[in-house]
């Protein structure tokens, strides 16, 4: 897929405040240091779309960007490590699980995890729960440039090993990043497929 336009479309504290069209929506969530911002930045070949920043979770809203006026990519806050009171913990959460499982233009969720890290409890809970809520989901593996190829693989292969413990099969998965732009055409490709399918 070729990336045309890129632009940021609204941002939303609410999901009934969302764009009103039925346009396919693709989320983007993660940890609140997973490198989300610059992932996105990467696919979309724009370095200005989403605010990258050295303080994790600065995501606080449901950001739609549009491209090539045919699709929204979806900026969700991070969930995690970020800083904040108990309140605002449970209003993000809120508004996260809303977004999610109200948005009927939604088609798939991308779930960042850091390549780096074994597999945490906070990001296989929050699969769990997707699984669960029938939503279709795919994990985006980043900051592969920081491993060589063997350790990132080692590190996919642990990864799959714990989900099958408790799934029958491991979801769609892409190996990405931001630095050195792996994994994009995949990605994009994937969402053209899906796109595609939707159509016909």
């Amino acid at each position: 897929m070729l990336i045309k336009t890129a632009e940021f479309t609204i941002s939303a504290p609410v999901v009934g405040m969302c764009p009103k069209d039925t346009k396919p929506e693709y989320a983007f969530i993660g940890r609140s240091n997973v490198g989300k911002s610059s992932l996105i930045n990467m696919l979309t070949n724009n370095k200005k779309l989403a605010k990258t920043s050295s303080t994790p979770g600065k995501t606080l809203l449901i950001n739609h960007f549009i491209i090539n006026r045919e699709w929204y990519l979806v900026d969700l806050p991070g969930y995690g490590f970020a800083k904040r009171s108990k309140s605002e913990v449970q209003r993000l959460d809120q508004m996260i699980r809303g977004y999610i499982l109200q948005r009927e233009q939604l088609v798939n969720v991308f779930v960042l995890v850091d390549i780096r890290l074994e597999p945490q409890k906070i990001d296989l809970e929050f699969m769990q729960w997707l699984g669960e809520s029938c939503i279709p989901f795919s994990i985006l593996f980043t900051k592969a440039d920081k491993l060589t190829k063997a350790k990132a693989r080692a590190s996919v292969d642990a990864y799959e090993k714990k989900l099958l413990e408790t799934w029958e099969e491991m979801p769609p998965y892409f190996v990405t990043s931001a630095e050195n732009k792996e994994g994009r055409e995949e990605v994009l490709d994937y969402i053209a497929q899906i796109n595609q399918s939707i159509q016909e």
